[in-house]
């Protein structure tokens, strides 16, 4: 009885090391986050009013239509680039988050495997038919969730793949877009 006490309370450490690893590398994917949107905010605003300036010391409306459209392409490059860097931080946190989670994952079944086996070794006569059953459904469960691990695994390449090409899309669209009002 003691070996399963010992047992359980090594499993619980365990995990909370698992969880405290987890929280620690999500507290620093959001620390990137907000450290990349602080950097991101006191440009734009040093950019803004560095361009007001310009704007307000421009000697007529030409020079002002000049530097509303020098305006657009720097922005959409520097646009592309936060999105990019958030699409960075993201996946790069989310990788680490899955792969902690998937051997986690893989521990807990190998150790509910382990003792599933100890459970059929010591099973009672006659009960063969229902331990047979047992360990079936155990079989089933884990190929739901291998199956539903990798359809999430292949749902956020797909997210982040669409987050890219929306992306260069987008800066591609402000591109056509300042090139079409400088001609004119």
């Amino acid at each position: 009885m003691s070996y399963s006490i010992e047992q359980f309370t090594a499993t619980s450490k365990d995990n909370l090391q698992a969880l405290e690893s987890l929280t620690t590398q999500a507290f620093a994917g959001v620390e990137k986050l907000v450290e990349l949107n602080m950097a991101t905010s006191k440009s734009i605003l040093g950019e803004s009013f560095g361009h007001v300036q310009a704007v307000l010391g421009a000697k007529d409306a030409q020079e002002v239509q000049a530097l509303q459209a020098g305006l657009l392409k720097p922005l959409a490059d520097k646009s592309a680039a936060y999105a990019q860097n958030i699409q960075t931080i993201v996946s790069d946190s989310g990788a680490e988050f899955t792969k902690a989670v998937e051997a986690k994952t893989a521990e807990a079944q190998k150790a509910f495997g382990d003792v599933v086996e100890n459970l059929t070794k010591n099973a009672p006569a006659g009960s063969e038919s229902a331990v047979a059953a047992f360990k079936n459904a155990l079989v089933a469960g884990q190929n739901a969730v291998e199956t539903a691990q990798a359809s999430v695994k292949k749902a956020v390449e797909a997210a982040q793949s669409n987050f890219t090409s929306a992306s260069a899309q987008a800066s591609d669209a402000v591109k056509k877009a300042s090139k079409v009002s400088k001609v004119a």
